[in-house]
């Protein structure tokens, strides 16, 4: 929880609707959270969904707020950061970036130098409070403020730290991008029982409760996903069949190298910026 502290969006998209929708879950007033968003109709659907306070401009958003943060595209980050320099400066507040390859070095350097500035990468999940976080601080933060973004991104999910930045692109790559890749699965699963006589609805189920109930025995059990696929996967039964031929097959490298892709393209967003 936030408290009484006043937490300041600057965009009204996606990331910024999952997350307010998760700390209202967790029970923070709507009252405290404010959002900067151009599009009158996004501003008005957050209004009128959350009961969050809305501006159509960044200054007015931030103005006496404790904590920003930044979810806006990386393409545009660097206008957005600048424009608020002198804000900044003043004001001092903890800002978190949940903007995907831009680093806490370009960050500081927009919005002129010394700031406590957090990097943050939500996923999806984040908007049934069952997400992850990925966090990274830079030196400017205290424990305080650490603390302080743990608390804002906890009504999404749970949390980790990496203490090295360059390691974020891969927490995008793995967890940030990672619902996409669970749909992927979903999707070619539904697929292949239709293929094989099931209804559409029976195949959803079946699919959705799978992948579940699977997500649920990593959280649940202390045992390695390769010891799970071992209890479960009889000597020469139906599910070593099937698994025989994902491997054959190259799943693993193809994940890996999917995984890889998305790392690269991160490190190419921060690139471009500069």
């Amino acid at each position: 929880m936030t408290g009484h502290e006043t937490i300041a969006f600057i965009g009204g998209g996606n990331v910024t609707r999952m997350l307010v929708t998760g700390l209202v879950a967790a029970g923070v007033d709507p009252d405290t959270i404010r959002v900067a968003e151009p599009v009158a109709k996004v501003r008005a659907a957050l209004h009128g969904d959350f009961g969050v306070r809305v501006f159509a401009g960044s200054p007015a958003a931030v103005a006496g707020a404790d904590a920003w943060i930044l979810c806006v595209k990386p393409q545009l980050i660097r206008g957005v950061c600048e424009g608020l320099a002198a804000q900044t400066q003043l004001a001092r507040p903890l800002v978190l970036s949940v903007a995907a390859g831009v680093t806490t070095l370009q960050l500081d350097r927009w919005m002129g130098g010394d700031i406590a500035i957090v990097r943050a990468m939500p996923n999806a999940a984040a908007v049934l409070g069952a997400g992850v976080t990925g966090l990274y601080a830079n030196p400017q933060v205290d424990a305080a403020g650490c603390r302080r973004a743990e608390r804002l991104m906890w009504a999404s999910g749970e949390t980790v730290w990496v203490t090295d930045e360059e390691k974020m692109d891969a927490v995008t790559a793995v967890s940030g991008s990672g619902p996409a890749y669970a749909f992927l699965l979903a999707e070619a699963m539904i697929d292949a029982a239709l293929a094989e006589g099931l209804s559409d609805d029976v195949a959803r189920s079946l699919v959705a409760q799978t992948l579940l109930g699977a997500a649920r025995m990593m959280t649940e059990e202390v045992a390695t996903p390769v010891e799970l696929r071992r209890r479960v996967t009889s000597p020469d039964g139906t599910t070593q069949a099937a698994v025989e031929v994902l491997l054959d097959g190259g799943f693993q490298d193809l994940v890996a190298r999917a995984i890889h892709a998305a790392r690269i393209r991160g490190r190419q967003l921060s690139t471009d910026l500069d």
